[in-house]
C-alpha cells in the first residue's frame, strides 16, 4: 500500500470531476451489478496514469453520451475492492490502470495498461467515446 498522502491527489483527480471512489468489494459489486452503464476506472500511481489514463477518462466522461455511473479504484490501496473490479474484468488479466465499461452488469468494452502507454489521452478518450455512443 502507499501512503495515503501519495495517492489523494491522484484520487482527487478523478473525484472532483464525478468520479465515485469505491473502497471495498461490496460497493464495487454494488456498482456493476446494478442497472444501465458503468465506467470503471482502475486508477494507478504510475506515469501512465498521471499522463494517458485520467486525463483520458476525464475526457470521455465529458462526452454527450457518457456511462450512468463513473466510478473508480485504485490498485495498491484497497486490495478487495481492486480485485473485485478485476474478477469481473475476466478473463483480462489484471492491469493498472486500466477502464472497463459494463452495461447491465456485463463488461462490454475494456482497456488494458498495454493499451494505455504511449498513446496520447485523446487517442484513448476516442476509443472510450466510441464505446460510450454504442452501449450508453
Amino acid at each position: 500500500m502507499y501512503p495515503e498522502y501519495l495517492v489523494a491527489p491522484m484520487r482527487e483527480d478523478l473525484t472532483k470531476v464525478g468520479f465515485e471512489e469505491l473502497k471495498d468489494a461490496d460497493a464495487v459489486k454494488s456498482a456493476i451489478e446494478s442497472e444501465g452503464t458503468v465506467f470503471v476506472m482502475v486508477n494507478s500511481v504510475c506515469g501512465c496514469a498521471a499522463a494517458n489514463a485520467r486525463p483520458a477518462a476525464k475526457l470521455a466522461a465529458q462526452s454527450a453520451k457518457h456511462p450512468d455511473k463513473l466510478v473508480t479504484v485504485f490498485a495498491g490501496m484497497e486490495k478487495d475492492a481492486v480485485d473485485t473490479a478485476r474478477n469481473y474484468m475476466l478473463p483480462y488479466p489484471p492491469s493498472s490502470p486500466s477502464m472497463a465499461l459494463f452495461k447491465d452488469g456485463k463488461l462490454v468494452h475494456i482497456i488494458e495498461r498495454h493499451q494505455i502507454e504511449g498513446r496520447p489521452a485523446q487517442m484513448i478518450a476516442d476509443n472510450l467515446i466510441g464505446a460510450f455512443e454504442q452501449y450508453c
